[in-house]
């Protein structure tokens, strides 16, 4: 990924000197419980554990000719520890030292956007408290619908991110997986209680089990999950931009001082940063296609998986941070138009009250197809030639004759719509 769209703290993660120490904590491990079993010397582990290191440009240098990236590691590690070096990687094969190396970068991955979803959760619980009754128009096939508040709205975000925050909780404990099992995963050289100890000192379990790699079901889960939250990410990113639209104008992200929004047009105020995460979505869901293809490896393994894993596996992780980070900073600072929602609500002279006449005249004796006819109507009579809905529905006969002009004021309140916001707040945000 590049630097554009990438947080320090997510790259390092990624980084040569991060993977290659991984490499080496888990070589190290893995001697020590063989010295514990008996099967390398004790004196020998303990050389192996202070001498251990590696040369990051030197290993680039011996891959060119071996061609093999954990041969030219160990030949690099081989040179600080010295005759003990012998005994390092006994009975293991590259994807023990690779595989499990990936689930531990995935892991931690997985808690630094953990810790984004909280932060998107907070801001958009806070925002919605602030817009609990802030009034603005639903919108059905973009077209108006009923009432809502601004504040429904952001807490339908917040319990669709605080299911993502279950799911990416889940998919973590899915890829925490350890395999230190051999070259076809049947412990033939090397004994399970030395993964055992590799997994708990690398924070992970040991794989239920494994072939030459660890089943890759487990990376399409992983990934789909990251897929499917950069999903929500888009509809919210999707959400903010439409209400950014000069003709709607409820809402837009913060512009700053000094800011610019076109080379050409000086008036510009543009939502970039929410066009810039529906982008970014879609490169976390190119991940998922190909993750669920790497599933199906002949027999025990071969390497189509890995190729695609060294590429995805930084760029999806990567990218949902950044997203995550900057859509909590989006929301946080985002900018509301309270006087526009309402002035949008109003536009069309109360046909967002319809459902509530309809509904009223059924209850007073009318029948539903009759009741729907009669507001339509009234409705489309509205629709185009302006005016009031309501004062057409006093003019109708066949209206009044089911309902008073006071029932009818009665319909058009507002806060009829708003007498369960308690509820559904409560549901959301219970325990939160």
């Amino acid at each position: 990924m590049i630097p554009r769209y990438s947080r320090p703290e997510m790259t390092q993660i990624w980084s040569d000197e991060s993977k290659f120490q991984i490499w080496l904590d888990i070589e190290v491990h893995a001697c020590d419980a063989m010295a514990k079993l008996g099967v390398i010397p004790e004196e020998d582990a303990k050389i192996i554990r202070e001498k251990s290191n590696f040369d990051i440009p030197e290993i680039h240098e011996i891959e060119k000719e071996t061609k093999h990236d954990v041969i030219a590691f160990l030949t690099s590690v081989a040179k600080f520890v010295g005759p003990s070096s012998r005994f390092i990687h006994q009975g293991m094969t590259s994807s023990d030292v690779l595989d499990t190396t990936f689930a531990v970068q995935l892991t931690r991955a997985t808690d630094l956007m953990l810790a984004d979803l909280d932060e998107l959760l907070a801001a958009l619980k806070s925002r919605a408290e602030e817009h609990k009754y802030t009034p603005t128009i639903g919108r059905s096939h973009g077209i108006h619908a009923e009432p809502v508040t601004f504040g429904l709205k952001l807490a339908g975000f917040y319990a669709e991110f605080d299911r993502a925050k279950k799911r990416l909780l889940a998919a973590r404990d899915e890829i925490a997986t350890c395999k230190i099992s051999g070259a076809v995963g049947t412990y033939a050289h090397i004994d399970p209680a030395v993964e055992a100890h590799v997994a708990q000192e690398m924070g992970l379990v040991p794989e239920t089990h494994s072939t030459q790699v660890i089943p890759r079901d487990r990376h399409a889960m992983y990934f789909s999950t990251l897929g499917v939250i950069a999903s929500s990410v888009e509809r919210l990113a999707t959400e903010i931009r439409h209400m950014q639209r000069t003709e709607v104008r409820e809402a837009e992200e913060y512009f700053s001082p000094g800011q610019k929004g076109s080379s050409a047009m000086p008036h510009k105020r543009n939502p970039v940063l929410t066009e810039n995460l529906t982008g970014l979505a879609r490169i976390v869901r190119a991940a998922v296609t190909p993750a669920l293809e790497n599933v199906a490896l002949w027999h025990e393994r071969d390497i189509s998986h890995s190729s695609v894993e060294r590429v995805f596996g930084p760029d999806a992780t990567i990218a949902l941070d950044f997203a995550l980070k900057r859509m909590a900073s989006v929301v946080q600072n985002l900018v509301v138009y309270p006087e526009m929602m309402q002035a949008n609500l109003d536009q069309l002279g109360g046909l967002v009250h319809s459902q509530q006449v309809l509904l009223a005249l059924t209850q007073n004796g009318v029948s539903r197809e009759d009741a729907y006819k009669l507001v339509q109507k009234n409705a489309m009579e509205t629709w185009h030639e302006g005016g009031m809905l309501i004062d057409r529905l006093k003019a109708d006969a066949e209206v009044t004759a089911a309902l008073s002009d006071d029932q009818l004021d009665a319909l058009f309140d507002l806060d009829q719509h708003f007498a369960r916001v308690d509820v559904i707040f409560d549901r959301v945000f219970s325990g939160k």
